[in-house]
């Protein structure tokens, strides 16, 4: 074998292989395999003898002299990479309101109505909670918020028949819900907003809007335009992921005549497998290590004895299970609002314990509430524990779920009666409060 055809260590893959991996990340299960991986990986190296290296690497500073931004790695990653996941979620959830699951009012309104409810009965626990026991009401935001990319992850591995309407009721939620989320850190942790930047972010988006309207093509026009919306919305001191949530929203999702992809669809078949593949998986890693380092067995031992750790765990345990479920149905019993009628309220229940997974947000909540305090190591193990509870319980109800659904599928050609429905059917409906 000559020189030119030895594989290099580390080198570049070659192009079919490049092409093999894109198209694997850009399933859903392949993504939220490589999330959940990322996580487990970040737990244990947090906790090896190897743990400083990674913290040189975490906290290594560099910036972009241009745009007068010195971040360290970490924060590049949690708010500049990450922006393309929101971006990415951001598509999804137009394209579902424009032309998908959530095209009607009456059923769109649904998963935002219950994301309020999972918003703030969560928040009221806690308060209930921590006055009980005496302690501080400072940390009453931290269960509010839903982890979406662990949530869709999570989601992902489990559900292989689950109808699609499922995913599009949790994308529009935990959307909701974070933004919701960062309004709350923008208004209640955050000791200034930069008005003039914060203007400039919106005419910056405003112009993304009108070359969308304009039928602009090219990324050259794109790209720096998105670079900029970014930088000054970090600069004005809200949460810069809301830059890719609203140009997501604004690319357009439906194909003129003659157009291969939508402008909407070319950047999420682009962007999708560094999104699954690099984006997320490097944000897991670094949020989580540093909840890692901080979590001791001391820390574990009194979540459930100190009032403010117990009220996170019961907040995002209870609380978001309660207020999502809670909301929807409501919702759906005393307003024009309606479940999609593909969804059982079983499923929903489901997906509303799913939704106290809390990772990434609350997290930076609770640091940012407990700041300077012997509670922030605490209200970490508490998300922790809350969002581990939360995935396992979720996975037991949705994986029921999810096989209910494939033997209704496995049984749509087996009608022993001859009437046109499956006999089993009426089991699921019966079991799941809904139609299918």
């Amino acid at each position: 074998m000559n020189a030119s055809q030895r594989p290099s260590f580390l080198g570049v893959l070659p192009w079919p292989e490049r092409q093999a991996i894109a198209r694997a990340l850009r399933t859903e299960t392949v993504g939220g395999l490589v999330l959940l991986a990322a996580a487990v990986l970040a737990l244990g190296w947090a906790n090896s003898p190897w743990q400083g290296s990674f913290e040189q690497v975490r906290n290594a500073h560099f910036g972009i002299s241009a745009l007068g931004l010195d971040l360290s790695v970490e924060h590049w990653t949690a708010d500049g990479l990450l922006t393309v996941f929101f971006l990415i979620a951001g598509i999804e959830l137009k394209r579902e309101l424009v032309a998908g699951e959530l095209r009607t009012p009456a059923t769109a309104v649904l998963p935002v109505v219950a994301a309020f409810g999972g918003m703030l009965v969560p928040a009221g626990v806690y308060l209930c909670v921590a006055s009980a026991g005496g302690g501080s009401a400072s940390g009453w935001a931290v269960p509010m918020a839903t982890d979406i990319a662990f949530a869709l992850a999570v989601l992902a591995v489990i559900s292989t028949h689950l109808p699609s309407a499922l995913r599009a009721f949790l994308l529009t939620l935990a959307v909701v819900d974070d933004l919701g989320a960062i309004l709350v850190i923008a208004v209640f942790f955050t000791s200034s907003l930069n008005f003039y930047a914060l203007g400039g972010a919106v005419s910056g988006l405003i112009v993304f809007w009108i070359l969308q309207r304009q039928r602009v093509t090219g990324w050259w026009w794109y790209a720096p335009l998105g670079i900029t919306i970014w930088a000054l919305m970090y600069t004005s001191g809200v949460h810069a992921t809301v830059a890719g949530v609203v140009m997501g929203l604004l690319l357009r999702t439906v194909r003129d005549t003659g157009e291969e992809r939508s402008p909407a669809s070319r950047t999420q078949y682009v962007l999708h497998p560094f999104s699954a593949g690099v984006a997320v998986p490097l944000f897991a890693l670094f949020a989580l290590f540093a909840a890692g380092v901080g979590v001791s067995a001391t820390a574990l031992s009194e979540v459930f004895t100190r009032p403010e750790p117990l009220g996170v765990v019961l907040g995002l345990t209870a609380g978001k299970a309660v207020g999502i479920f809670a909301g929807a149905y409501l919702a759906a019993r005393f307003t024009r609002a309606r479940l999609n009628p593909d969804l059982a309220w079983a499923d929903v229940f489901g997906l509303a314990v799913l939704g106290g997974i809390g990772f990434t947000v609350a997290l930076l909540i609770g640091e940012l509430a407990f700041t300077g305090t012997p509670l922030g190591e605490e209200v970490k193990a508490a998300v922790l524990v809350a969002s581990a509870l939360s995935a396992a319980v979720a996975a037991l109800l949705l994986r029921r779920r999810n096989r209910l659904y494939r033997q209704l599928c496995a049984a749509e050609d087996a009608d022993s009666d001859g009437d046109g429905v499956p006999d089993i059917y009426q089991g699921a409906r019966a079991s799941g409060g809904g139609s299918r």
